[in-house]
Protein backbone atom coordinates (compact mmCIF):
# COMPACT_ATOMS: atom_id res chain seq x y z
CA UNK A 1 0.00 0.00 0.00
CA UNK A 2 1.30 3.21 -0.62
CA UNK A 3 2.46 5.34 1.93
CA UNK A 4 0.51 8.73 2.30
CA UNK A 5 1.75 11.64 2.77
CA UNK A 6 0.20 13.64 5.20
CA UNK A 7 1.69 16.98 5.71
CA UNK A 8 1.86 17.26 2.18
CA UNK A 9 -1.91 17.02 1.77
CA UNK A 10 -2.59 19.21 4.41
CA UNK A 11 -0.22 22.09 2.58
CA UNK A 12 -1.95 21.85 -0.55
CA UNK A 13 -4.76 22.47 1.27
CA UNK A 14 -4.13 25.01 2.62
CA UNK A 15 -2.51 26.60 0.22
CA UNK A 16 -5.26 26.17 -2.15
CA UNK A 17 -8.13 27.68 0.38
CA UNK A 18 -6.05 30.71 1.41
CA UNK A 19 -5.66 31.03 -2.95
CA UNK A 20 -9.35 30.43 -2.55
CA UNK A 21 -10.39 32.96 0.22
CA UNK A 22 -7.72 35.62 -1.88
CA UNK A 23 -10.16 35.63 -4.50
CA UNK A 24 -12.80 35.73 -2.35
CA UNK A 25 -11.18 38.73 -0.80
CA UNK A 26 -10.20 40.22 -4.60
CA UNK A 27 -13.81 39.91 -5.89
CA UNK A 28 -16.09 40.98 -3.18
CA UNK A 29 -14.15 44.42 -2.63
CA UNK A 30 -13.83 45.05 -6.32
CA UNK A 31 -17.71 44.43 -6.63
CA UNK A 32 -19.11 45.49 -3.35
CA UNK A 33 -20.45 42.06 -2.50
CA UNK A 34 -22.06 42.60 1.24
CA UNK A 35 -25.16 40.71 2.22
CA UNK A 36 -25.70 43.56 4.64
CA UNK A 37 -25.45 45.95 1.80
CA UNK A 38 -28.03 43.89 -0.59
CA UNK A 39 -30.44 44.19 2.52
CA UNK A 40 -29.78 48.11 3.64
CA UNK A 41 -30.41 48.89 -0.32
CA UNK A 42 -33.76 47.31 -0.47
CA UNK A 43 -34.75 48.55 2.85
CA UNK A 44 -33.30 52.16 2.10
CA UNK A 45 -33.28 52.66 -1.47
CA UNK A 46 -35.51 50.05 -3.26
CA UNK A 47 -32.61 48.84 -5.30
CA UNK A 48 -32.14 45.81 -5.67
CA UNK A 49 -28.48 45.20 -7.42
CA UNK A 50 -26.79 44.09 -4.71
CA UNK A 51 -29.60 41.31 -3.92
CA UNK A 52 -29.42 40.15 -7.25
CA UNK A 53 -25.66 39.78 -6.82
CA UNK A 54 -26.26 37.68 -3.89
CA UNK A 55 -29.09 35.59 -5.19
CA UNK A 56 -26.75 34.82 -7.99
CA UNK A 57 -23.59 33.75 -5.78
CA UNK A 58 -26.36 31.65 -3.89
CA UNK A 59 -27.18 30.22 -7.27
CA UNK A 60 -23.93 29.31 -8.74
CA UNK A 61 -22.74 28.17 -5.34
CA UNK A 62 -25.45 25.60 -5.27
CA UNK A 63 -25.21 24.71 -8.86
CA UNK A 64 -21.85 24.21 -8.68
CA UNK A 65 -21.31 21.88 -5.05
CA UNK A 66 -25.17 19.92 -6.27
CA UNK A 67 -23.15 18.83 -9.65
CA UNK A 68 -20.04 17.77 -7.69
CA UNK A 69 -22.35 15.83 -5.71
CA UNK A 70 -24.64 14.54 -8.98
CA UNK A 71 -20.93 13.09 -10.04
CA UNK A 72 -19.61 11.23 -7.09
CA UNK A 73 -17.49 14.25 -6.31
CA UNK A 74 -18.83 15.34 -3.06
CA UNK A 75 -20.58 13.49 -0.34
CA UNK A 76 -22.72 16.27 1.24
CA UNK A 77 -24.14 14.26 3.97
CA UNK A 78 -20.74 15.01 5.54
CA UNK A 79 -21.64 18.21 6.16
CA UNK A 80 -23.13 19.75 9.13
CA UNK A 81 -25.99 21.26 7.34
CA UNK A 82 -27.64 18.14 6.17
CA UNK A 83 -27.50 16.99 10.43
CA UNK A 84 -30.95 14.74 11.29
CA UNK A 85 -31.15 16.66 14.15
CA UNK A 86 -31.67 20.28 13.87
CA UNK A 87 -31.30 22.59 16.89
CA UNK A 88 -34.31 24.59 15.42
CA UNK A 89 -34.47 27.27 18.67
CA UNK A 90 -30.49 27.83 18.61
CA UNK A 91 -30.93 28.03 14.30
CA UNK A 92 -33.42 30.61 14.53
CA UNK A 93 -32.58 32.89 17.48
CA UNK A 94 -28.74 32.52 16.25
CA UNK A 95 -29.39 33.64 12.99
CA UNK A 96 -32.03 36.77 14.38
CA UNK A 97 -29.03 37.84 16.31
CA UNK A 98 -26.08 37.36 13.58
CA UNK A 99 -28.50 39.66 11.54
CA UNK A 100 -29.40 42.36 13.68
CA UNK A 101 -25.20 42.69 14.85
CA UNK A 102 -24.21 42.41 11.07
CA UNK A 103 -26.33 45.49 10.85
CA UNK A 104 -25.13 47.69 13.55
CA UNK A 105 -21.10 46.30 12.79
CA UNK A 106 -21.83 47.60 9.25
CA UNK A 107 -21.36 44.84 7.54
CA UNK A 108 -21.64 40.70 8.32
CA UNK A 109 -18.06 38.13 9.12
CA UNK A 110 -16.69 37.76 5.63
CA UNK A 111 -17.37 42.26 5.14
CA UNK A 112 -15.89 42.82 8.04
CA UNK A 113 -12.73 40.53 6.67
CA UNK A 114 -12.85 42.75 3.67
CA UNK A 115 -13.13 46.22 5.11
CA UNK A 116 -10.19 45.23 7.57
CA UNK A 117 -8.18 44.49 4.71
CA UNK A 118 -8.98 48.04 2.88
CA UNK A 119 -7.71 49.63 5.96
CA UNK A 120 -10.82 49.94 8.35
CA UNK A 121 -10.06 49.87 11.72
CA UNK A 122 -13.55 49.19 13.29
CA UNK A 123 -13.49 46.61 11.41
CA UNK A 124 -10.39 44.97 13.45
CA UNK A 125 -12.12 45.88 16.71
CA UNK A 126 -15.77 43.94 15.55
CA UNK A 127 -13.19 41.26 14.45
CA UNK A 128 -11.63 40.64 17.53
CA UNK A 129 -14.89 41.52 19.52
CA UNK A 130 -16.62 38.72 17.87
CA UNK A 131 -13.86 35.85 17.51
CA UNK A 132 -13.84 36.57 21.58
CA UNK A 133 -17.51 35.98 21.60
CA UNK A 134 -17.61 33.50 19.26
CA UNK A 135 -15.16 31.37 21.24
CA UNK A 136 -17.14 31.89 24.60
CA UNK A 137 -20.17 30.46 22.59
CA UNK A 138 -18.88 27.85 21.51
CA UNK A 139 -16.39 26.50 24.89
CA UNK A 140 -16.97 29.36 27.29
CA UNK A 141 -20.04 30.71 29.46
CA UNK A 142 -22.23 31.44 26.53
CA UNK A 143 -21.57 27.83 25.51
CA UNK A 144 -22.97 26.54 28.94
CA UNK A 145 -26.24 28.28 27.83
CA UNK A 146 -26.46 27.21 24.77
CA UNK A 147 -25.91 23.77 25.42
CA UNK A 148 -27.98 23.34 28.13
CA UNK A 149 -30.98 25.45 27.35
CA UNK A 150 -30.95 25.80 23.15
CA UNK A 151 -29.22 22.96 21.73
CA UNK A 152 -31.55 20.63 23.26
CA UNK A 153 -34.63 21.87 21.62
CA UNK A 154 -33.92 20.00 18.67
CA UNK A 155 -36.29 18.64 15.79
CA UNK A 156 -35.55 14.84 14.67
CA UNK A 157 -35.95 14.46 10.74
CA UNK A 158 -36.86 11.07 9.29
CA UNK A 159 -33.67 11.21 6.92
CA UNK A 160 -32.07 14.55 5.72
CA UNK A 161 -32.78 17.66 5.62
CA UNK A 162 -32.02 17.58 2.10
CA UNK A 163 -35.05 19.96 0.13
CA UNK A 164 -35.15 17.79 -2.86
CA UNK A 165 -35.56 14.89 -1.21
CA UNK A 166 -37.85 16.68 1.02
CA UNK A 167 -39.89 17.51 -1.49
CA UNK A 168 -39.66 14.18 -3.66
CA UNK A 169 -40.98 12.37 -0.50
CA UNK A 170 -43.70 14.90 -0.35
CA UNK A 171 -45.15 15.05 -3.62
CA UNK A 172 -44.71 11.36 -3.86
CA UNK A 173 -42.46 11.60 -6.62
CA UNK A 174 -40.11 8.77 -8.08
CA UNK A 175 -36.87 9.45 -5.65
CA UNK A 176 -33.53 8.71 -7.51
CA UNK A 177 -34.61 10.99 -10.37
CA UNK A 178 -36.62 13.84 -8.71
CA UNK A 179 -34.32 13.92 -6.37
CA UNK A 180 -31.25 14.28 -9.03
CA UNK A 181 -33.67 16.53 -11.37
CA UNK A 182 -34.92 18.60 -8.12
CA UNK A 183 -31.22 19.34 -7.01
CA UNK A 184 -30.45 21.56 -10.83
CA UNK A 185 -34.10 22.98 -10.69
CA UNK A 186 -34.31 24.76 -7.49
CA UNK A 187 -30.66 26.65 -8.01
CA UNK A 188 -31.69 27.57 -11.28
CA UNK A 189 -34.77 28.88 -10.13
CA UNK A 190 -32.86 30.98 -8.08
CA UNK A 191 -30.54 31.70 -11.32
CA UNK A 192 -34.18 33.10 -12.73
CA UNK A 193 -34.58 35.08 -9.77
CA UNK A 194 -31.41 36.43 -9.91
CA UNK A 195 -30.99 37.43 -13.64
CA UNK A 196 -34.96 38.09 -14.35
CA UNK A 197 -34.93 41.99 -14.30
CA UNK A 198 -33.15 43.50 -16.77
CA UNK A 199 -30.91 45.74 -14.26
CA UNK A 200 -29.17 42.62 -13.02
CA UNK A 201 -27.75 42.56 -16.31
CA UNK A 202 -24.36 44.91 -15.70
CA UNK A 203 -20.79 43.74 -15.00
CA UNK A 204 -20.98 44.14 -11.10
CA UNK A 205 -23.94 41.96 -10.78
CA UNK A 206 -22.10 39.52 -12.87
CA UNK A 207 -19.27 39.69 -12.09
CA UNK A 208 -19.74 39.89 -8.52
CA UNK A 209 -22.47 37.26 -8.05
CA UNK A 210 -20.84 34.56 -10.10
CA UNK A 211 -17.09 35.05 -8.82
CA UNK A 212 -18.22 34.62 -5.60
CA UNK A 213 -20.18 31.49 -6.21
CA UNK A 214 -17.53 30.13 -8.28
CA UNK A 215 -15.01 30.96 -4.45
CA UNK A 216 -17.81 28.66 -2.78
CA UNK A 217 -17.81 25.89 -5.44
CA UNK A 218 -14.19 26.00 -5.15
CA UNK A 219 -13.62 26.25 -1.20
CA UNK A 220 -16.20 22.92 -1.18
CA UNK A 221 -14.01 21.16 -4.45
CA UNK A 222 -10.69 21.52 -2.13
CA UNK A 223 -12.30 19.59 1.01
CA UNK A 224 -13.85 17.24 -0.93
CA UNK A 225 -11.24 16.50 -3.71
CA UNK A 226 -8.31 17.44 -1.87
CA UNK A 227 -8.90 17.14 2.17
CA UNK A 228 -10.21 14.04 1.95
CA UNK A 229 -8.45 10.68 2.23
CA UNK A 230 -10.48 7.56 2.82
CA UNK A 231 -8.15 6.13 5.39
CA UNK A 232 -6.77 8.19 8.24
CA UNK A 233 -3.16 6.02 8.72
CA UNK A 234 -3.70 6.94 12.85
CA UNK A 235 -7.45 6.31 13.16
CA UNK A 236 -8.01 4.00 10.05
CA UNK A 237 -11.43 6.17 9.37
CA UNK A 238 -12.35 8.46 6.78
CA UNK A 239 -10.62 12.16 7.56
CA UNK A 240 -10.58 15.52 6.31
CA UNK A 241 -7.21 16.79 6.76
CA UNK A 242 -6.86 20.69 7.68
CA UNK A 243 -10.55 20.30 8.98
CA UNK A 244 -11.00 21.55 12.87
CA UNK A 245 -14.24 18.95 13.38
CA UNK A 246 -12.80 16.27 11.28
CA UNK A 247 -16.22 17.71 8.92
CA UNK A 248 -16.50 18.83 5.46
CA UNK A 249 -15.95 22.53 5.94
CA UNK A 250 -17.09 25.14 3.70
CA UNK A 251 -16.33 28.76 3.86
CA UNK A 252 -18.06 30.46 6.55
CA UNK A 253 -16.56 33.11 9.25
CA UNK A 254 -17.51 32.97 13.04
CA UNK A 255 -16.28 29.75 14.39
CA UNK A 256 -12.74 30.40 11.73
CA UNK A 257 -12.53 34.03 14.03
CA UNK A 258 -12.45 32.12 17.12
CA UNK A 259 -9.87 29.93 16.11
CA UNK A 260 -7.40 32.48 14.15
CA UNK A 261 -7.54 33.98 17.66
CA UNK A 262 -6.50 31.39 19.01
CA UNK A 263 -3.60 30.10 16.65
CA UNK A 264 -2.33 34.05 17.21
CA UNK A 265 -2.25 33.60 21.06
CA UNK A 266 -0.96 30.00 21.09
CA UNK A 267 1.31 29.98 18.24
CA UNK A 268 4.07 28.20 19.55
CA UNK A 269 1.92 25.60 20.86
CA UNK A 270 2.51 22.81 18.65
CA UNK A 271 -1.19 21.57 19.13
CA UNK A 272 -2.72 24.26 18.16
CA UNK A 273 -2.27 24.54 13.91
CA UNK A 274 -3.81 26.07 11.15
CA UNK A 275 -6.99 25.05 9.82
CA UNK A 276 -8.59 25.93 6.45
CA UNK A 277 -10.97 28.55 8.51
CA UNK A 278 -8.34 30.17 10.13
CA UNK A 279 -6.34 30.41 6.29
CA UNK A 280 -9.45 31.36 4.65
CA UNK A 281 -9.76 34.87 7.28
CA UNK A 282 -6.04 35.28 6.10
CA UNK A 283 -6.97 34.98 2.66
CA UNK A 284 -9.91 36.91 2.32
CA UNK A 285 -8.10 40.33 4.67
CA UNK A 286 -5.20 40.07 1.57
CA UNK A 287 -7.47 40.03 -1.16
CA UNK A 288 -9.13 42.82 -0.19
CA UNK A 289 -6.26 44.57 0.59
CA UNK A 290 -4.65 43.91 -2.81
CA UNK A 291 -8.00 44.80 -4.29
CA UNK A 292 -7.98 47.99 -2.20
CA UNK A 293 -4.31 49.15 -3.37
CA UNK A 294 -4.95 48.17 -6.69
CA UNK A 295 -7.71 50.87 -7.35
CA UNK A 296 -6.32 52.81 -4.85
CA UNK A 297 -9.15 53.22 -2.04
CA UNK A 298 -7.25 51.84 0.87
CA UNK A 299 -7.34 54.41 3.53
CA UNK A 300 -7.37 54.17 7.47
CA UNK A 301 -10.98 54.57 9.12
CA UNK A 302 -12.10 54.78 12.59
CA UNK A 303 -14.77 55.26 14.63
CA UNK A 304 -17.15 58.59 14.54
CA UNK A 305 -18.21 58.72 18.04
CA UNK A 306 -19.27 57.17 21.59
CA UNK A 307 -22.53 55.62 19.54
CA UNK A 308 -20.95 54.31 16.53
CA UNK A 309 -18.49 52.67 18.86
CA UNK A 310 -21.72 51.19 20.96
CA UNK A 311 -22.85 50.19 17.86
CA UNK A 312 -20.16 48.41 16.35
CA UNK A 313 -19.30 46.56 19.90
CA UNK A 314 -23.09 45.85 20.59
CA UNK A 315 -23.05 43.99 16.88
CA UNK A 316 -19.67 42.36 16.88
CA UNK A 317 -21.01 40.39 20.14
CA UNK A 318 -24.59 39.62 18.14
CA UNK A 319 -22.75 38.51 15.37
CA UNK A 320 -20.21 36.43 17.43
CA UNK A 321 -22.75 34.41 19.20
CA UNK A 322 -25.82 34.24 16.94
CA UNK A 323 -23.50 32.88 14.28
CA UNK A 324 -22.27 30.10 16.30
CA UNK A 325 -25.94 29.73 17.24
CA UNK A 326 -27.49 29.12 13.79
CA UNK A 327 -24.02 27.28 12.95
CA UNK A 328 -22.68 29.99 10.20
CA UNK A 329 -22.97 33.53 8.90
CA UNK A 330 -24.31 35.24 5.72
CA UNK A 331 -21.24 33.29 4.09
CA UNK A 332 -21.47 29.75 5.75
CA UNK A 333 -25.20 29.33 6.43
CA UNK A 334 -26.04 32.06 3.10
CA UNK A 335 -23.68 30.50 0.66
CA UNK A 336 -22.39 27.54 2.04
CA UNK A 337 -25.02 26.05 3.98
CA UNK A 338 -27.70 26.95 1.35
CA UNK A 339 -25.73 25.43 -1.67
CA UNK A 340 -25.84 22.14 0.19
CA UNK A 341 -30.04 22.36 -0.23
CA UNK A 342 -30.41 22.04 3.32
CA UNK A 343 -33.95 23.44 4.43
CA UNK A 344 -32.13 24.17 7.79
CA UNK A 345 -29.68 26.68 6.13
CA UNK A 346 -33.13 28.45 4.24
CA UNK A 347 -34.41 28.68 7.22
CA UNK A 348 -31.33 30.09 9.05
CA UNK A 349 -30.58 32.13 6.11
CA UNK A 350 -34.43 33.70 6.92
CA UNK A 351 -33.74 34.45 10.43
CA UNK A 352 -30.83 36.62 9.08
CA UNK A 353 -32.96 38.56 6.78
CA UNK A 354 -35.31 39.17 9.64
CA UNK A 355 -33.08 39.97 12.39
CA UNK A 356 -31.00 42.64 9.90
CA UNK A 357 -34.48 44.16 8.81
CA UNK A 358 -35.34 44.11 12.39
CA UNK A 359 -32.16 46.23 13.19
CA UNK A 360 -32.51 48.70 10.16
CA UNK A 361 -35.36 49.54 11.32
CA UNK A 362 -34.42 50.19 14.76
CA UNK A 363 -31.82 52.82 13.04
CA UNK A 364 -34.75 54.35 11.24
CA UNK A 365 -36.69 54.78 14.98
CA UNK A 366 -33.09 56.14 16.51
CA UNK A 367 -33.08 58.90 13.35
CA UNK A 368 -36.54 60.17 14.07
CA UNK A 369 -35.85 60.31 17.72
CA UNK A 370 -32.80 62.74 17.32
CA UNK A 371 -34.76 64.88 15.10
Amino acid sequence: MEEINLSSIQSTVLWSTFAVGLAFGAISHRTHFCTMGAIADIFNFGDWNRMRMWLLAIAVSALGLQGLSITGQANLGDTIFLNTQWSWLSGIVGGFLFGAGMVLASGCGSNTLIRLGAGNLKALMVFMIMGITAYMTLKGVFGVVRANYLDPVRFEFSSTPYLPELLTNLLGLEPAASTTTLAIALPLILLAAALGNKSAWNKEVLVGGTGVGLTIVAAWWVIFRLAYIPEHPDTLEAAYLGTYGNRAEGFSFVAPYAYTLEWLMFFSDITRVLTVGVVACFGVILGATVSALQEKSFRWETFQGVEDTANHTVGAVLMGVGGVLALGCTVGQGLSGVSTLSLTSFIALGSIVVGAMAALKYQVWRVERMI
